[in-house]
């Protein structure tokens, strides 16, 4: 059975790879024998890698690509399978979203929302996606296999609960929406994967989303959490290693017949 969930010598490429997540993913994979690729849009130090992946450096290596960068995204890919061979699993990690402290009009209503963040976060959580999945996922078809994973969010399944943000106004005295270009991303991206899954599942590409919920990290306000955690089942957010393992299994032949499917790692949040 282990060896059925096995991911040692496969070759993964880790978008977003530095966030917390998506080093918590790379860690993880490269920890069970896989050798993974770190696509990054800014180059690292040797001391920021020693920092961020120390001990794991027979295993890791940093490639700089912008995922909305197609012609960089295709040169680090054929540097990869020059150092490595053809990557087997791709996890399409790297996402932005509004930030809750930046500028006011990042978090404004609907009606005032500016298109220059809609643009911005759709170009990274769904074009980079697609550019992604369409250079490595073509190489992968040549191979005949490959395992495309899609970062999603409990957002592309349900809208935000604006009632969770309310605290704000009357903490700070201005209204505050969760945007809608985040949850418009993470929607897309659901249908993205089941095309993906389809149009190559004769070349035994396969490709799956995961919906996750809330993950502890520390920055977000007490009576936002409190909020949220009055709508989780579970009653906490999850560990950040906790999302590893849906992460190995779609990554091993574990899944193998799996395909164009997503899976909720959320605590029960979409239950109720």
């Amino acid at each position: 059975m282990s060896d059925l969930f096995s991911v040692s010598e496969k070759v993964v490429v880790v978008t977003g790879g530095l966030g917390q997540l998506g080093r918590e993913f790379a860690t993880s994979l490269a920890k069970a024998g896989a050798k993974v690729a770190v696509f990054s849009r800014r180059p690292v130090s040797k001391e920021t890698f020693d920092e961020l992946f120390g001990g794991l450096a027979d295993s890791v290596r940093i490639y700089e690509a912008n995922v909305t960068d197609k012609a960089a995204l295709e040169a680090a890919t054929d540097q990869l399978i020059a150092d490595w061979g053809v990557p087997d699993v791709l996890v399409n990690n790297a996402g932005i979203d509004s930030k809750p402290d930046g500028a006011a009009d990042q978090n404004s209503s609907f009606e005032t929302y500016p298109q220059k963040y809609w643009d911005e976060i759709l170009d990274v959580n769904l074009t980079g996606v697609m550019l992604c999945s369409q250079v490595i996922g073509t190489k992968m078809a040549e191979m005949g296999r490959g395992s495309i994973i899609n970062i999603g969010s409990i957002y592309g399944l349900v809208s935000p609960n604006q009632a969770l943000y309310a605290y704000r106004e009357k903490r700070d005295g201005v209204p505050f929406f969760k945007a809608v270009s985040y949850a418009a991303s993470k929607s897309g991206l659901l249908n993205l994967t089941r095309y993906v899954a389809t149009y190559w599942a004769e070349k035994n590409v396969r490709c799956n989303s995961i919906s996750f919920g809330g993950v502890k990290t520390g920055s977000f306000d007490k009576e936002f959490i409190d909020n949220f955690l009055e709508r989780v089942p579970m009653r906490r957010q999850a560990e950040k290693g906790e999302y590893n393992g849906v992460i190995q299994f779609l990554a091993s032949d574990a899944s193998s017949y799996m395909t164009g499917s997503n899976v909720v790692v959320d605590g029960g949040f979409t239950a109720w």
